[in-house]
């Protein structure tokens, strides 16, 4: 019995990975026939042309296994983003003390958070650089001992791994060669058929020798495992088992299977799909270690196993699925938050309150961006990086706009206490107009000046405003009388206005141009009338005496040609009437030239002047005096003609 069990145990070694696509044996041809003259004992054999159609199968399940952990890892890596270069560098020099199997993904998040922060100093440099005006081909990077540092710590990592590869590239030959001896040993063993049965406990250990090697290279794996199952079935083809055993070895498979099939269907209640993935990867483990069961039940027994994993599988399928679907959608809302954040135009703020708003806005954005989940691994970083872009791109503007409003304030509050202190030495002044004037220059100079700092606004300005009061004050009180004293005058030159008024309807011109030149020079002897009045009342004044001047002939043209005749016919010398004459038509082209550049002037106020302009006005009386004294230049010169 001894033998007997040492048998039923290599059976269960024998048979090998099964795997969610693997299919049940058809046996054909040769196979077939040998199977039609094996003893009960010799058919434990048959199982190994599915062990090895198993191992491809298994293995793509493990890597979609490990792919969900380097997925995992892949969003754990992002938080690398937070730290700054040295952060990082310290990070690298923990990292490269671990392990050198199992720091690889954290290295290489490492490495690409360090790079994305010096392509940013790269890029600010070069600005720089070309900035100063140089040329960019003349740009060489400055320095970095932080990347020095990480091209060491990388080097050790790079030496490491390839010790690391090479000791378990030997380890992996090694294990070939023993392997490829167990397999000599056993092809020796079948080359004696005399002693087989004798020699079963000894193939058996073998078998267990076999399965507790390692790994071997993986360009040796199919071909050592095709011989080491070649060697198996040449042995257990000559192998006579008893019936009973290998019965016995059926009903035990079954069982165990059977709990595996049943295992297998519990795991649809799991509620966690990853989980029950990986606890259907032991099961799969569990069924390739285990031995086969009698022929007729086999391919039943694997199809209910296979249908069980499948709906796993399907689970596991739509889980990842869903998870890309996510993955999408927080990129479209990254994105969204990207473009929103980018439609802020910084340089458009010029005030406090827009900081302060614009900072709220981003702010916000920041606690939405918190608030989403991971995106794909390469998607999330470029958005990260575009967000983190936009934000201190942001900010720096701001720091720059508070840095440069501070200086304003502070050059802004010099110039006002400069202005307070010319202000205070002049408040007990006697000397009020001049120094009247030289307050209001510093008022219309204090409104140019731009604010200052909240905190001195008040202060300054009172200091400022309380000097000027205390002048206008003492100003006040020095001149209380002068308001009645214009009101007087404004009714005294309106009494001139109606005198001028009524002496146009007097008879005797000459009398009334004398008392209009009388009533002028008491105009000019009355002082000021009330601000308010004062354009008014000139008015009322040009008008009246604008019609005095005509109706009474005070320009004084006939009287000018009379006394001019008389003085033309006291001239002796047709030399002096010649050079009279000169003058007057070289003073005659003068006013024409001058009466044109009125007319082109006139004919732009006309186009941006309001009708009523008091300057419009002004030019219109110019322009006629100009052609008064054009025609009496005319007439002048025609009596020269006539004389001669």
């Amino acid at each position: 019995m001894e033998s007997r069990e040492q048998m039923s145990g290599s059976v269960n070694e024998l048979e090998k990975d099964v795997t969610l696509n693997a299919e049940p044996v058809i046996e054909t041809g040769e196979t077939a026939v040998r199977n039609e003259e094996m003893t009960a004992t010799e058919a434990t054999a048959q199982p190994m042309e599915q062990e090895a159609e198993s191992d491809a199968a298994t293995t793509g399940s493990q890597s979609a296994d490990a792919a969900l952990d380097t997925d995992d890892a892949a969003h754990d890596s992002t938080k690398y983003g937070e730290l700054d270069k040295a952060q990082l560098v310290e990070r690298l020099e923990e990292v490269v003390q671990q392990p050198v199997e199992t720091i690889r993904g954290e290295v290489t998040a490492i490495k690409a958070a360090f790079y994305a922060l010096r392509k940013q100093e790269l890029a600010a440099e070069r600005e720089e650089f070309l900035a100063r005006g140089n040329e960019e081909a003349a740009f060489a990077p400055r320095e970095d001992e932080c990347e020095n540092r990480v091209k060491q710590l990388l080097e050790v990592v790079k030496e490491r791994r390839a010790e690391y590869n090479a000791a378990q590239e030997a380890i992996r030959t090694q294990n070939l060669e023993h392997k490829r001896e167990i397999i000599r040993q056993i092809e020796e063993i079948t080359g004696d058929p005399d002693n087989i049965n004798r020699q079963f406990p000894r193939v058996q250990q073998l078998q267990q020798d076999f399965k507790a090697v390692g790994p071997v290279p993986a360009t040796s794996e199919t071909e050592i495992w095709k011989s080491y199952q070649l060697a198996v079935e040449k042995f257990y083809d000559l192998l006579k088992i008893n019936k009973e055993l290998r019965d016995y070895d059926f009903k035990k498979n079954l069982e165990i299977k059977q709990q595996l099939c049943a295992d297998a269907e519990a795991l649809d209640d799991e509620a966690d799909v990853v989980s029950a993935f990986k606890q259907l990867q032991e099961l799969h483990n569990t069924w390739r270690e285990t031995g086969p069961v009698a022929k007729e039940l086999r391919e039943d027994l694997w199809a209910r196993f296979k249908n069980a994993s499948a709906v796993i599988n399907k689970k596991y399928q739509a889980f990842f699925e869903q998870r890309k679907s996510q993955e999408r959608e927080m990129a479209d809302a990254k994105t969204a938050l990207c473009e929103e954040i980018e439609k802020i135009d910084p340089t458009q703020i010029k005030s406090y309150a827009g900081w302060d708003e614009a900072t709220r806005v981003i702010i916000g954005l920041q606690e939405q961006w918190k608030q989403l989940g991971f995106a794909s691994r390469k998607v999330n970083a470029q958005l990260f990086a575009r967000f983190r872009k936009a934000c201190d791109e942001f900010f720096a503007l701001k720091a720059e706009f508070y840095k440069k409003t501070k200086e304003m304030f502070a050059a802004n509050l010099e110039r006002k206490l400069q202005l307070c202190e010319q202000a205070e030495a002049l408040k007990d002044s006697t000397d009020w107009r001049k120094t009247t004037d030289a307050l209001v220059a510093l008022q219309k100079e204090w409104k140019t000046i731009g604010p200052v700092a909240k905190r001195h606004s008040d202060e300054v300005w009172k200091r400022f405003i309380a000097a000027c009061d205390h002048f206008f004050e003492q100003k006040k009180q020095q001149f209380q009388d002068v308001h009645a004293v214009e009101r007087d005058n404004l009714k005294a030159k309106r009494e001139v206005i109606a005198a001028i008024n009524a002496a146009l309807e007097a008879e005797d011109v000459e009398a009334a141009a004398q008392t209009v030149r009388d009533l002028m020079a008491r105009w000019n002897s009355i002082g000021h009338v009330p601000y308010r009045d004062k354009d008014k009342v000139y008015a009322d004044y040009r008008e009246a005496v604008d019609r005095a001047f005509e109706k009474l002939d005070m320009k004084g043209t006939r009287a000018s040609l009379a006394s001019y005749e008389t003085t033309l016919s006291q001239m002796s010398g047709t030399d002096k009437v010649s050079h009279e004459r000169e003058k007057l038509v070289r003073a005659f082209e003068q006013k024409c030239s001058e009466l044109k550049t009125y007319e082109n002037n006139m004919g732009f106020f006309n186009a941006q002047s309001k009708s009523g302009n008091s300057l419009l006005r002004e030019m219109e009386r110019r322009i006629q005096h100009i052609k008064d004294e054009i025609a009496l230049l005319e007439q002048k010169i025609k009596l020269i003609d006539e004389k001669e």
